[in-house]
Protein backbone atom coordinates (compact mmCIF):
# COMPACT_ATOMS: atom_id res chain seq x y z
CA UNK A 1 0.00 0.00 0.00
CA UNK A 2 2.92 2.29 1.44
CA UNK A 3 4.26 1.95 -2.51
CA UNK A 4 1.54 2.01 -4.57
CA UNK A 5 1.16 5.60 -2.36
CA UNK A 6 4.48 6.68 -3.26
CA UNK A 7 4.38 5.71 -6.81
CA UNK A 8 1.02 8.22 -6.92
CA UNK A 9 2.68 10.74 -5.51
CA UNK A 10 6.00 10.67 -7.47
CA UNK A 11 6.15 13.08 -10.43
CA UNK A 12 5.43 11.69 -14.09
CA UNK A 13 8.32 9.98 -15.61
CA UNK A 14 9.29 12.09 -18.98
CA UNK A 15 9.54 10.13 -22.22
CA UNK A 16 13.11 9.42 -21.48
CA UNK A 17 12.89 7.73 -18.30
CA UNK A 18 12.63 3.96 -17.60
CA UNK A 19 8.77 2.93 -16.85
CA UNK A 20 8.73 0.12 -14.52
CA UNK A 21 6.49 -2.14 -16.61
CA UNK A 22 9.18 -1.90 -19.40
CA UNK A 23 11.97 -3.47 -17.59
CA UNK A 24 11.52 -5.53 -14.25
CA UNK A 25 12.46 -4.50 -10.93
CA UNK A 26 15.29 -7.13 -10.01
CA UNK A 27 17.19 -7.38 -13.63
CA UNK A 28 18.93 -10.07 -11.65
CA UNK A 29 16.65 -12.60 -11.23
CA UNK A 30 15.30 -15.21 -13.42
CA UNK A 31 11.96 -15.27 -12.21
CA UNK A 32 11.63 -11.62 -12.30
CA UNK A 33 12.67 -11.16 -16.34
CA UNK A 34 9.71 -14.54 -17.22
CA UNK A 35 7.38 -12.13 -15.07
CA UNK A 36 7.68 -9.12 -17.26
CA UNK A 37 7.87 -10.98 -20.59
CA UNK A 38 4.62 -12.64 -19.32
CA UNK A 39 2.99 -9.38 -19.65
CA UNK A 40 4.31 -6.41 -21.99
CA UNK A 41 6.38 -8.20 -24.56
CA UNK A 42 4.02 -11.12 -24.45
CA UNK A 43 0.63 -8.90 -25.48
CA UNK A 44 2.68 -6.99 -27.80
CA UNK A 45 3.64 -10.39 -29.27
CA UNK A 46 0.33 -11.51 -29.27
CA UNK A 47 -1.01 -8.47 -30.94
CA UNK A 48 2.17 -8.83 -33.60
CA UNK A 49 1.40 -12.54 -34.05
CA UNK A 50 -2.48 -11.88 -34.28
CA UNK A 51 -2.05 -9.30 -36.47
CA UNK A 52 0.24 -10.90 -39.15
CA UNK A 53 -2.30 -14.18 -39.30
CA UNK A 54 -4.77 -12.15 -39.99
CA UNK A 55 -2.99 -9.73 -42.67
CA UNK A 56 -1.71 -13.67 -44.61
CA UNK A 57 -5.40 -15.01 -44.29
CA UNK A 58 -7.20 -11.84 -46.04
CA UNK A 59 -4.74 -11.72 -48.40
CA UNK A 60 -4.55 -15.74 -49.24
CA UNK A 61 -8.18 -15.07 -49.10
CA UNK A 62 -8.38 -12.37 -51.74
CA UNK A 63 -5.58 -13.32 -54.26
CA UNK A 64 -7.63 -16.89 -54.35
CA UNK A 65 -10.57 -14.97 -55.45
CA UNK A 66 -8.85 -12.66 -57.52
CA UNK A 67 -7.04 -15.77 -59.43
CA UNK A 68 -10.15 -18.07 -59.73
CA UNK A 69 -11.81 -14.85 -61.39
CA UNK A 70 -8.93 -13.79 -63.56
CA UNK A 71 -8.37 -17.46 -64.76
CA UNK A 72 -12.11 -18.02 -65.21
CA UNK A 73 -12.11 -21.30 -63.43
CA UNK A 74 -15.82 -22.15 -62.33
CA UNK A 75 -17.45 -22.84 -59.19
CA UNK A 76 -17.66 -26.64 -60.13
CA UNK A 77 -14.06 -26.76 -60.96
CA UNK A 78 -13.58 -25.89 -57.33
CA UNK A 79 -13.03 -28.40 -54.47
CA UNK A 80 -15.28 -30.71 -54.03
CA UNK A 81 -17.18 -30.38 -57.00
CA UNK A 82 -13.89 -30.35 -59.15
CA UNK A 83 -14.76 -34.08 -60.77
CA UNK A 84 -18.31 -32.23 -62.13
CA UNK A 85 -15.68 -29.60 -64.09
CA UNK A 86 -14.58 -32.30 -65.89
CA UNK A 87 -18.18 -33.45 -67.63
CA UNK A 88 -19.21 -32.78 -71.07
CA UNK A 89 -21.23 -29.84 -70.12
CA UNK A 90 -18.10 -28.08 -68.06
CA UNK A 91 -16.23 -28.53 -71.29
CA UNK A 92 -18.77 -27.32 -73.51
CA UNK A 93 -19.39 -23.75 -71.28
CA UNK A 94 -15.10 -23.72 -71.26
CA UNK A 95 -15.15 -23.60 -75.60
CA UNK A 96 -18.41 -21.15 -75.79
CA UNK A 97 -16.26 -18.98 -73.26
CA UNK A 98 -15.23 -15.17 -75.45
CA UNK A 99 -10.84 -15.10 -75.25
CA UNK A 100 -11.47 -11.37 -75.01
CA UNK A 101 -14.30 -11.06 -72.14
CA UNK A 102 -11.77 -13.76 -70.56
CA UNK A 103 -8.69 -11.37 -70.71
CA UNK A 104 -10.51 -8.52 -69.64
CA UNK A 105 -11.85 -10.15 -65.94
CA UNK A 106 -8.86 -11.50 -66.14
CA UNK A 107 -7.02 -7.98 -66.17
CA UNK A 108 -9.80 -6.66 -63.71
CA UNK A 109 -9.76 -8.91 -61.27
CA UNK A 110 -5.83 -9.01 -61.20
CA UNK A 111 -5.93 -5.02 -60.47
CA UNK A 112 -8.73 -5.06 -58.17
CA UNK A 113 -6.86 -7.77 -56.00
CA UNK A 114 -3.87 -5.74 -55.73
CA UNK A 115 -6.16 -2.96 -54.18
CA UNK A 116 -7.75 -4.97 -51.83
CA UNK A 117 -4.38 -6.30 -50.73
CA UNK A 118 -2.45 -3.16 -50.59
CA UNK A 119 -5.68 -1.72 -48.65
CA UNK A 120 -5.75 -4.85 -46.18
CA UNK A 121 -2.33 -4.35 -45.50
CA UNK A 122 -2.66 -0.66 -44.68
CA UNK A 123 -5.38 -1.28 -42.55
CA UNK A 124 -4.48 -4.15 -40.64
CA UNK A 125 -0.64 -2.13 -39.60
CA UNK A 126 -2.07 0.65 -38.98
CA UNK A 127 -4.25 -1.11 -36.00
CA UNK A 128 -1.40 -3.00 -35.08
CA UNK A 129 0.83 -0.16 -34.30
CA UNK A 130 -2.00 1.57 -32.73
CA UNK A 131 -2.49 -0.93 -30.23
CA UNK A 132 1.11 -1.48 -29.78
CA UNK A 133 1.65 2.41 -28.77
CA UNK A 134 -1.56 1.94 -26.31
CA UNK A 135 0.09 -1.13 -24.78
CA UNK A 136 3.38 1.02 -24.42
CA UNK A 137 1.41 3.58 -22.30
CA UNK A 138 1.31 6.20 -25.16
CA UNK A 139 -2.19 7.96 -25.52
CA UNK A 140 -3.41 7.30 -29.17
CA UNK A 141 -6.25 10.18 -28.92
CA UNK A 142 -3.97 12.84 -30.30
CA UNK A 143 -2.92 10.49 -33.55
CA UNK A 144 -6.28 9.23 -34.03
CA UNK A 145 -7.04 13.33 -34.18
CA UNK A 146 -4.28 14.24 -36.45
CA UNK A 147 -4.97 11.44 -38.57
CA UNK A 148 -8.31 13.00 -39.07
CA UNK A 149 -6.50 16.40 -39.73
CA UNK A 150 -4.26 14.83 -42.50
CA UNK A 151 -7.01 13.14 -43.63
CA UNK A 152 -8.53 16.15 -44.22
CA UNK A 153 -5.27 17.89 -45.31
CA UNK A 154 -4.53 15.21 -47.78
CA UNK A 155 -8.34 15.43 -49.22
CA UNK A 156 -8.06 19.16 -50.58
CA UNK A 157 -5.15 19.14 -51.63
CA UNK A 158 -4.56 16.00 -53.36
CA UNK A 159 -8.40 16.27 -54.68
CA UNK A 160 -7.21 15.36 -58.56
CA UNK A 161 -5.18 12.44 -57.15
CA UNK A 162 -8.31 11.06 -55.46
CA UNK A 163 -10.48 11.58 -58.49
CA UNK A 164 -8.29 9.59 -60.63
CA UNK A 165 -8.21 6.73 -58.09
CA UNK A 166 -11.99 6.82 -57.41
CA UNK A 167 -12.77 7.03 -61.60
CA UNK A 168 -10.39 4.58 -62.11
CA UNK A 169 -11.97 1.81 -59.45
CA UNK A 170 -15.41 2.39 -60.93
CA UNK A 171 -13.93 2.29 -64.11
CA UNK A 172 -12.69 -0.99 -63.42
CA UNK A 173 -15.96 -2.52 -61.56
CA UNK A 174 -17.81 -1.37 -64.67
CA UNK A 175 -15.70 -2.55 -67.50
CA UNK A 176 -15.89 0.33 -68.93
CA UNK A 177 -12.43 -0.85 -71.46
CA UNK A 178 -9.69 -3.00 -71.08
CA UNK A 179 -5.92 -3.96 -72.30
CA UNK A 180 -6.47 -4.19 -76.47
CA UNK A 181 -9.74 -2.31 -76.67
CA UNK A 182 -9.40 0.65 -79.26
CA UNK A 183 -10.85 3.86 -77.31
CA UNK A 184 -11.37 7.53 -78.15
CA UNK A 185 -10.94 9.12 -74.66
CA UNK A 186 -11.15 12.77 -76.07
CA UNK A 187 -7.14 13.40 -75.94
CA UNK A 188 -5.95 10.59 -77.53
CA UNK A 189 -7.62 7.77 -79.53
CA UNK A 190 -5.22 4.30 -79.89
CA UNK A 191 -5.57 0.69 -78.38
CA UNK A 192 -4.92 0.58 -74.74
CA UNK A 193 -1.61 -1.29 -73.28
CA UNK A 194 -2.27 -0.70 -69.23
CA UNK A 195 -4.99 0.56 -67.21
CA UNK A 196 -3.82 1.29 -63.18
CA UNK A 197 -6.36 3.00 -60.72
CA UNK A 198 -4.32 6.48 -61.95
CA UNK A 199 -3.06 6.58 -65.61
CA UNK A 200 -4.30 4.87 -68.49
CA UNK A 201 -1.79 4.08 -71.02
CA UNK A 202 -2.91 4.71 -74.89
CA UNK A 203 -0.85 3.83 -78.14
CA UNK A 204 -2.01 5.76 -80.86
CA UNK A 205 -1.82 4.98 -84.70
CA UNK A 206 1.45 7.09 -84.34
CA UNK A 207 3.18 5.29 -82.05
CA UNK A 208 2.61 7.57 -79.33
CA UNK A 209 2.28 6.27 -75.77
CA UNK A 210 -0.20 8.47 -73.82
CA UNK A 211 -0.63 8.84 -70.08
CA UNK A 212 -3.99 9.71 -69.54
CA UNK A 213 -5.17 10.54 -65.99
CA UNK A 214 -8.41 8.50 -65.22
CA UNK A 215 -9.75 11.48 -63.68
CA UNK A 216 -9.82 13.83 -66.89
CA UNK A 217 -11.58 11.53 -69.07
CA UNK A 218 -14.99 12.47 -69.40
CA UNK A 219 -16.57 10.15 -72.28
CA UNK A 220 -15.13 7.02 -73.25
CA UNK A 221 -15.60 5.96 -76.50
CA UNK A 222 -15.09 2.28 -76.82
CA UNK A 223 -14.93 0.42 -80.31
CA UNK A 224 -13.76 -2.75 -79.64
CA UNK A 225 -16.34 -3.90 -77.34
CA UNK A 226 -19.50 -5.99 -77.82
CA UNK A 227 -19.93 -5.67 -81.77
CA UNK A 228 -18.56 -3.72 -84.40
CA UNK A 229 -20.24 -1.93 -87.98
CA UNK A 230 -17.76 -1.97 -90.70
CA UNK A 231 -18.99 1.07 -92.89
CA UNK A 232 -18.02 1.60 -96.96
CA UNK A 233 -19.10 4.13 -98.75
CA UNK A 234 -19.24 4.00 -102.94
CA UNK A 235 -19.36 7.17 -104.61
CA UNK A 236 -20.63 5.58 -108.18
CA UNK A 237 -21.11 7.90 -112.00
CA UNK A 238 -23.92 9.73 -111.90
CA UNK A 239 -25.71 8.21 -114.52
CA UNK A 240 -24.92 4.21 -113.36
CA UNK A 241 -27.61 1.83 -113.04
CA UNK A 242 -28.39 1.55 -109.35
CA UNK A 243 -30.27 -1.98 -109.12
CA UNK A 244 -26.69 -3.37 -111.29
CA UNK A 245 -24.64 -1.22 -108.63
CA UNK A 246 -26.85 -2.73 -105.30
CA UNK A 247 -26.39 -6.64 -107.27
CA UNK A 248 -22.45 -5.77 -107.94
CA UNK A 249 -21.80 -4.83 -104.37
CA UNK A 250 -24.04 -7.48 -102.81
CA UNK A 251 -21.70 -9.84 -104.92
CA UNK A 252 -19.08 -7.87 -103.40
CA UNK A 253 -20.14 -8.83 -99.78
CA UNK A 254 -20.91 -12.35 -100.80
CA UNK A 255 -17.24 -12.98 -101.56
CA UNK A 256 -15.74 -11.39 -98.33
CA UNK A 257 -18.80 -13.84 -96.55
CA UNK A 258 -17.22 -16.92 -98.24
CA UNK A 259 -13.30 -15.72 -96.99
CA UNK A 260 -12.54 -18.63 -94.40
CA UNK A 261 -10.32 -15.94 -91.91
CA UNK A 262 -12.97 -12.86 -92.52
CA UNK A 263 -16.37 -14.70 -92.88
CA UNK A 264 -16.01 -16.30 -88.96
CA UNK A 265 -16.59 -12.54 -88.49
CA UNK A 266 -19.40 -11.45 -89.75
CA UNK A 267 -22.75 -11.21 -87.53
CA UNK A 268 -25.60 -10.92 -90.02
CA UNK A 269 -26.35 -10.28 -93.69
CA UNK A 270 -24.62 -7.10 -95.30
CA UNK A 271 -27.21 -4.91 -95.85
CA UNK A 272 -27.10 -1.71 -98.85
CA UNK A 273 -28.79 1.38 -98.07
CA UNK A 274 -30.63 3.64 -100.67
CA UNK A 275 -28.84 6.86 -101.89
CA UNK A 276 -27.27 8.83 -98.97
CA UNK A 277 -25.61 11.50 -100.78
CA UNK A 278 -26.49 12.96 -104.52
CA UNK A 279 -24.16 15.67 -106.24
CA UNK A 280 -23.88 16.79 -109.49
CA UNK A 281 -21.76 13.70 -110.83
CA UNK A 282 -21.83 10.95 -108.00
CA UNK A 283 -24.30 9.15 -106.35
CA UNK A 284 -23.23 7.11 -102.72
CA UNK A 285 -24.39 4.44 -101.83
CA UNK A 286 -23.58 2.64 -98.36
CA UNK A 287 -22.75 -0.97 -97.94
CA UNK A 288 -22.79 -1.90 -93.94
CA UNK A 289 -22.22 -5.09 -92.03
CA UNK A 290 -21.97 -6.03 -88.23
CA UNK A 291 -18.44 -7.77 -87.16
CA UNK A 292 -16.32 -9.21 -84.28
CA UNK A 293 -15.00 -6.55 -82.20
CA UNK A 294 -12.08 -5.21 -83.63
CA UNK A 295 -12.99 -6.57 -87.17
CA UNK A 296 -14.45 -4.22 -88.21
CA UNK A 297 -11.25 -2.46 -90.23
CA UNK A 298 -9.74 -5.47 -91.70
CA UNK A 299 -13.66 -6.63 -92.79
CA UNK A 300 -14.07 -3.11 -94.42
CA UNK A 301 -10.95 -3.19 -96.38
CA UNK A 302 -11.76 -6.40 -98.12
CA UNK A 303 -15.11 -5.10 -98.59
CA UNK A 304 -13.69 -1.79 -100.74
CA UNK A 305 -11.09 -4.17 -102.50
CA UNK A 306 -13.79 -6.25 -103.50
CA UNK A 307 -15.88 -3.38 -104.19
CA UNK A 308 -13.53 -2.34 -106.76
CA UNK A 309 -12.99 -5.45 -108.51
CA UNK A 310 -16.36 -6.54 -108.91
CA UNK A 311 -17.23 -2.61 -110.41
CA UNK A 312 -14.09 -2.70 -112.71
CA UNK A 313 -15.06 -5.97 -114.20
CA UNK A 314 -18.62 -5.07 -115.01
CA UNK A 315 -17.58 -1.38 -116.52
CA UNK A 316 -18.82 0.45 -113.65
CA UNK A 317 -17.21 3.84 -113.35
CA UNK A 318 -16.81 5.62 -109.90
CA UNK A 319 -17.97 8.89 -109.87
CA UNK A 320 -15.64 11.40 -112.47
CA UNK A 321 -13.95 8.50 -113.34
CA UNK A 322 -16.58 7.47 -116.80
CA UNK A 323 -13.15 8.61 -118.91
CA UNK A 324 -10.27 7.23 -117.20
CA UNK A 325 -12.27 3.94 -116.75
CA UNK A 326 -12.94 3.85 -120.43
CA UNK A 327 -9.46 4.36 -121.80
CA UNK A 328 -8.21 1.50 -118.75
CA UNK A 329 -10.16 -0.52 -121.20
CA UNK A 330 -9.09 0.44 -123.95
CA UNK A 331 -5.37 -0.13 -122.97
CA UNK A 332 -6.16 -3.41 -122.01
CA UNK A 333 -8.24 -4.42 -125.22
CA UNK A 334 -4.69 -3.36 -126.69
CA UNK A 335 -6.32 -0.20 -128.81
CA UNK A 336 -4.48 2.71 -128.74
CA UNK A 337 -5.48 5.91 -127.72
CA UNK A 338 -4.93 8.11 -130.49
CA UNK A 339 -5.55 5.29 -133.32
CA UNK A 340 -8.67 7.09 -134.67
CA UNK A 341 -7.14 10.33 -134.58
CA UNK A 342 -3.79 9.44 -136.34
CA UNK A 343 -5.57 7.89 -139.29
CA UNK A 344 -5.08 10.04 -142.50
CA UNK A 345 -8.07 11.74 -144.56
CA UNK A 346 -8.74 10.92 -148.23
CA UNK A 347 -6.67 12.54 -150.73
CA UNK A 348 -3.95 13.45 -147.66
CA UNK A 349 -1.43 10.17 -148.91
CA UNK A 350 -1.41 11.48 -152.49
CA UNK A 351 1.64 12.89 -153.45
CA UNK A 352 -0.03 15.21 -155.95
CA UNK A 353 -2.34 16.66 -153.82
CA UNK A 354 -1.91 20.23 -153.91
CA UNK A 355 -2.58 22.93 -151.34
CA UNK A 356 -5.39 25.46 -152.68
CA UNK A 357 -5.99 28.97 -151.42
CA UNK A 358 -8.50 27.33 -149.47
CA UNK A 359 -6.34 25.62 -147.86
CA UNK A 360 -3.83 28.04 -147.18
CA UNK A 361 -6.16 30.34 -145.71
CA UNK A 362 -6.99 27.51 -143.24
CA UNK A 363 -3.66 27.21 -142.46
CA UNK A 364 -3.13 31.01 -141.74
CA UNK A 365 -6.43 31.24 -139.84
CA UNK A 366 -6.08 31.29 -136.10
CA UNK A 367 -6.51 28.02 -133.82
CA UNK A 368 -10.31 28.01 -133.30
CA UNK A 369 -11.39 29.65 -129.18
CA UNK A 370 -11.09 26.90 -126.40
CA UNK A 371 -14.51 27.13 -125.17
CA UNK A 372 -13.53 27.03 -121.58
CA UNK A 373 -11.42 30.66 -121.89
CA UNK A 374 -12.49 33.49 -119.79
CA UNK A 375 -12.02 37.34 -121.47
CA UNK A 376 -8.98 37.12 -119.02
CA UNK A 377 -7.37 34.24 -121.31
CA UNK A 378 -8.05 36.66 -124.37
CA UNK A 379 -6.27 39.41 -123.28
CA UNK A 380 -3.48 37.22 -122.16
CA UNK A 381 -3.50 35.81 -125.96
CA UNK A 382 -3.58 38.98 -127.38
CA UNK A 383 -0.67 40.19 -125.24
CA UNK A 384 1.59 37.52 -126.06
CA UNK A 385 0.63 37.91 -129.55
CA UNK A 386 2.22 41.48 -129.66
CA UNK A 387 4.98 40.71 -127.94
CA UNK A 388 6.12 38.08 -130.37
CA UNK A 389 4.96 39.94 -133.64
CA UNK A 390 8.01 41.82 -135.29
CA UNK A 391 8.53 45.74 -134.48
CA UNK A 392 7.54 46.82 -138.14
CA UNK A 393 3.90 44.69 -137.90
CA UNK A 394 2.37 46.26 -134.88
CA UNK A 395 -0.78 48.32 -137.06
Amino acid sequence: MSRALALAAAPTPSPSSSDPELLPDDKTSPNAWLEWFLGLPLRILIIVAVGSITLVLLRRAIRGVTDHVADGTPWFQRGVMRPLGDSDVARTLLRAADPLATARRAQRARTLGSVLRSTATVVVGTIMVLLILAELGVNIAPFIASAGIVGVALGFGAQSLVKDFLTGLFMLLEDQYGVGDVVDVGPATGTVEAVTLRVTKIRDSDGTLWYVPNGTMLRVGNKTQGWATAVVEIDVDYFADLDEVRTLLREAAARVEADPALGAHLQGTPSITGIERLSADAITLRLKVRTSPAMQWDVARALRTATRDVLERAGVPLAGQRDLLKAHRDELAGIEPSAQAAEPDEGQDDPDHATGPQDEETQDAPPPRDPHDTPVHDAVDQRDARRAAPPGDSA
